[in-house]
């Protein structure tokens, strides 16, 4: 939908094999782009680049590297002009580990605001979470709500986006904030620490239960990583400085509907099961996207059935060739 050659010519992407990020990956290596692609691989799996650093050799260098170990960082922003953060510590690290959580989403995010202004990087894309929020006061959900996030991670998560508005402040740094709220679609983790979608689909594959947390009526906004990636481009070139964007289609499903849906499309006789809410967990989402809109954008998958089917459908080969 957008593309960036011509106004960009070499790419960092944190995260950069992670769900979200392989996938940014391959869509700016196919607009020409050179990208540096920066994973610790605690989340991020090199498979999902595999592809990729066969057929773009001379535009994709793959670095492992912790965002929060700075000396390493700065050797591979030479000639970077724009920098996708698309790295975090996920909701499941911050119920174990919060202290890491807080080194990897604020302290991470610092560096990298850092080494940017310091290598003239002339965009930052920084991704935040709808967490930031906590459970909202009005619906939709829009980017003028107050944040009171009621979990760690939204902390974290906001201490990053304060940095990244800091830098702006005192730098003039050119940062866009892109707010995610439940972005499925192909190379999502499937395990117990991916996404639901992914979960969901692997337990109905195999029979198993399916246990949701809380009664199931909680309500989702989920968002194709299609979408996702144009998001990411649109606001590359035309979000404003320091501003942030709900980065959601507005679609709204209730994780027990998800369940019956996913059950339907295996043919399966998974039975569902519920269990105690998780800690932190926000019951509702109804999020607004006028902001982004506004800057001209068009969700490509506005049928979430059709989204649901195609990832599904990822899924079953994906987990019929690890068999």
């Amino acid at each position: 939908m957008y593309t960036l050659n011509g106004f960009f010519q070499k790419a960092i992407v944190t995260g950069g094999a992670g769900f979200v990020g392989s996938n940014l990956v391959e869509s700016l290596l196919n607009d020409g782009l050179q990208v540096v692609s920066i994973d610790d691989f605690s989340a991020g799996k090199r498979e999902n680049l595999r592809e990729l650093e066969s057929k773009f050799k001379e535009k994709l260098t793959i670095v492992e590297c912790d965002i929060t170990d700075p000396n390493k960082l700065k050797k591979y922003f030479s000639g970077v002009d724009i920098v996708f953060h698309q790295a975090c510590s996920k909701m499941t690290v911050c119920l174990k580990d919060p202290i890491r959580d807080l080194e990897v989403n604020a302290a991470g995010t610092f560096n990298l605001l850092k080494l940017s202004v310091e290598n003239s990087v002339k965009k930052f894309i920084h991704v935040s979470t709808g967490s930031v929020y906590g459970e909202a006061q009005y619906y939709p959900t829009d980017e003028k709500h107050p944040v009171n996030p009621s979990s760690y991670y939204g902390v974290s998560k906001l201490a990053g986006e304060k940095y990244a508005r800091a830098f702006t402040e005192l730098h003039g740094l050119d940062v866009s904030i892109l707010r995610y709220f439940h972005v499925y679609g192909p190379k999502q983790d499937h395990s117990e620490v991916g996404g639901v979608i992914g979960i969901f689909s692997e337990k109905a594959l195999t029979g198993e239960n399916i246990t949701i947390h809380g009664t199931g009526e909680q309500i989702r906004s989920f968002t194709h990583v299609k979408d996702v990636v144009n998001i990411n481009k649109l606001i590359a070139l035309k979000g404003a400085i320091g501003e942030a964007y709900n980065c959601a289609s507005g679609l709204k499903v209730s994780i027990k509907e998800l369940a019956d849906k996913i059950i339907a499309l295996a043919g399966s006789s998974s039975i569902i099961e519920f269990s105690d809410w998780k800690v932190g967990d926000i019951k509702h989402f109804d999020v607004g996207n006028e902001k982004l809109k506004k800057l001209g954008f068009n969700f490509a998958y506005d049928d979430f059935d059709v989204g649901l089917e195609e990832t599904f459908k990822w899924y079953k080969k994906k987990l019929t060739a690890e068999k």
